[in-house]
């Protein structure tokens, strides 16, 4: 049987901060991302499984993503925990802001492979992840893809 690939569409809101940078991402900002999750597997043969005829349920690929990354990224502000913006971190939090320190530069090139290592390991046996796409602008996105 062939190898099916399919996609389930995400969308949150997350503010970010790039420490070190030229550019006008510096100062804290927020942007509506999109995410594309695309997996790959055979769809299930047997006709007395519950999931018949499916690579994966969409419901159970969405509860995978949203408890991995659209309920913990989802407004919340995230930086780099390794940068002088652990201050404006920690003082945010004292005024009940949700923050997130990463141990990375919260790009979207970096934030999808996070999203990546955090999927993977949750998808049932036989279904493997196949790419990301994060949208971080109607015209900029980054691309996750296993086999790269």
């Amino acid at each position: 049987m062939n190898e099916i690939r399919i996609t389930k569409l995400f969308s949150f809101e997350t503010g970010h901060a790039l420490y070190g940078y030229d550019g006008k991402c510096r100062n804290v900002h927020g942007h509506s991302y999109k995410l594309s999750v695309t997996v790959v597997g055979q769809p299930i043969s047997d006709p007395n499984h519950v999931k018949f005829g499916m690579v994966i349920d969409f419901s159970d690929l969405k509860s995978i993503v949203q408890e991995e990354i659209v309920s913990v990224f989802d407004h919340a502000t995230v930086f780099n925990k390794n940068t002088p913006h652990v201050e404006l971190a920690h003082e945010l939090e004292q005024r009940g802001h949700r923050v997130l320190l990463v141990d990375y530069q919260p790009t979207s090139e970096m934030m999808v492979i996070d999203f990546a290592q955090k999927i993977s390991p949750r998808l049932p046996e036989g279904v493997r992840l196949y790419s990301l796409k994060l949208q971080e602008t109607e015209s900029s996105y980054a691309e996750w893809h296993a086999d790269a």
